[in-house]
């Protein structure tokens, strides 16, 4: 609880104050519910009764348990920015003691609608969170919340949070834009951005480039898998696109890579990337491949393990600050070196074990 207070220590608390409950407190036991499964407000102060027993020897909570009221007045009211902060401190420190090494690699940009977490009467627009997340460590490394649910400008905001020496940073379409890849190459990272239709001069010349290294010869790659009962061919091409940066005032662009995939009897899926170095065949493969990392280790868990999709905060920053709370608490339960046990299945176990719950927060002693 020291090292976790020493993290949260700077974040500002909102509150009056006469308020009755340490915000670190309250803190700590919001992480220690959502590692246990808890999914609201309401199950943090249930969790928080029914695991009294814990909070003896690490908490003083000098004017007893805090109710749901006060856990959902917290979040409504700490400022996101502030929790963020707070965020990176926590996982900084987490990563010292696990001992994980600085993400290198893909680092994968994307966003994600908190579905049920709009105002009254804006349910076509629900907040979106954006995430930076390693695909080397499986971890969230940042969260932003797209401001005026602008997907583009929240992912530039989290670009400035990032140290990306030695990364390169994947996303789609929607982020294949020159003001992101100034951004990326101004802080010292890679990219290979998805280029579609939303960019057609860009679309047009990476096609012509690709039949132009086809007419000269230039051999493609092909890998074939069948995971999860899925058979699938994908073949990659790379090539280089002189001029294309200065043309389309693109910085850092120097190849552009096609990749084909056949699912099955699905169609022929046909997709090109624009990208700041000439990597070869195998890394594009490898690197196209790690970015839907994002997907399937952090928004898949967040919507089937932690009901995101179902979390029914709204007001205020309620909804961005619980959405970083599940992220951090997923980011703890994936260190653990476990790895026969599935997310689900560590979560449960928590719930169910007082010393693998503490075990989950062992790296920060």
């Amino acid at each position: 609880m020291q090292r976790f207070a020493e993290c949260f220590s700077e974040l500002p608390d909102p509150r009056a104050e006469n308020a009755l409950h340490d915000l670190t407190e309250i803190l700590f036991i919001a992480l220690m519910a959502t590692l246990c499964g808890a999914t609201s407000c309401t199950d943090m102060a249930l969790f928080a009764r029914m695991k009294a027993y814990l909070w003896q020897d690490v908490l003083e909570l000098k004017n007893g348990l805090p109710s749901h009221d006060t856990f959902s007045r917290v979040f409504r009211m700490l400022d996101p920015k502030a929790f963020e902060v707070a965020f990176r401190r926590f996982m900084k420190a987490f990563a010292q003691g696990a001992k994980i090494k600085r993400p290198r690699g893909v680092i994968a940009l994307d966003g994600k609608a908190l579905r049920r977490g709009y105002e009254r009467g804006k349910s076509h627009m629900p907040p979106v969170m954006v995430t930076a997340w390693a695909a080397q460590t499986r971890m969230a490394l940042a969260n932003v919340l797209a401001p005026n649910n602008n997907e583009a400008d929240g992912a530039l905001q989290l670009l400035a949070l990032l140290q990306l020496k030695g990364c390169v940073v994947t996303a789609d379409a929607l982020h294949c834009h020159r003001a992101m890849a100034e951004a990326i190459v101004a802080r010292g990272g890679d990219y290979v951005l998805a280029v579609k239709a939303n960019q057609p001069a860009l679309l047009e010349d990476a096609k012509a480039a690709i039949r132009a290294a086809k007419r000269k010869g230039k051999t493609s790659l092909t890998t074939k898998d069948a995971e999860h009962g899925r058979n699938e061919k994908r073949v990659a091409l790379v090539a280089p696109a002189p001029g294309m940066a200065k043309k389309h005032d693109f910085p850092g662009l120097k190849a552009v890579a096609r990749i084909t995939s056949k699912r099955g009897q699905d169609d022929t899926v046909e997709r090109y990337f624009l990208m700041s170095r000439p990597y070869s065949r195998k890394d594009v493969l490898r690197i196209v491949r790690a970015h839907w990392g994002i997907e399937n280790s952090l928004h898949w868990p967040l919507d089937v393990t932690l009901d995101e999709d179902l979390a029914r905060n709204r007001k205020d920053n309620g909804p961005a600050n619980l959405a970083v709370l599940r992220r951090l608490a997923l980011n703890v339960a994936q260190a653990h070196p476990d790895t026969k046990v599935s997310l689900r299945g560590k979560l449960k176990r928590a719930g169910w074990n007082d010393a693998f719950l503490f075990e989950l927060l062992g790296h920060m002693r």
